[in-house]
């Protein structure tokens, strides 16, 4: 995994290199995963969820829950240097989106719809996360 504070830049090329057709959609498009097709939306085990395109730690398992929203779901980053936000008014309506603080790679959305532990659920695709299994 990365480490925190460094950004990573490449162009278009090169992430097209490195990524599938369809991480590079979601990925460096703003795309958007069908619901309820992501292989991480059922995942329950620990660990951490890092960037798929830099690798970057972007949530740890223990702040995933089932919003029942269709896309990986948690209550919070792993810390408040993982994400950053932006205003997107796109679709008439409008969002906050979640890009990795990292590579600004898309990530998803945050709503403000989330659990009581923080109020906030940060609805993520697939496709934009690996998951790194804790050995724990």
């Amino acid at each position: 995994m990365k480490q925190r504070g460094i950004k990573v830049t490449k162009s278009d090329k090169q992430w097209r290199e490195q990524l599938s057709d369809e991480e590079f959609r979601v990925c460096r498009e703003q795309g958007t995963e069908p619901p309820f097709t992501g292989k991480l939306l059922h995942n329950k085990k620990t660990g951490v969820y890092a960037c798929t395109c830099c690798g970057s730690p972007l949530f740890v398992s223990e702040n995933k829950y089932d919003s029942g929203c269709g896309w990986p779901s948690f209550d919070a980053p792993i810390n408040d240097n993982a994400v950053h936000y932006i205003k997107d008014l796109s679709h008439g309506m409008v969002r906050t989106e979640i890009r990795c603080a990292a590579c600004d790679s898309h990530l998803g959305h945050v709503f403000d719809d989330g659990p009581q532990t923080t109020g906030e659920r940060y609805c993520v695709n697939s496709v934009s996360l690996i998951f790194n299994k804790s050995d724990q």
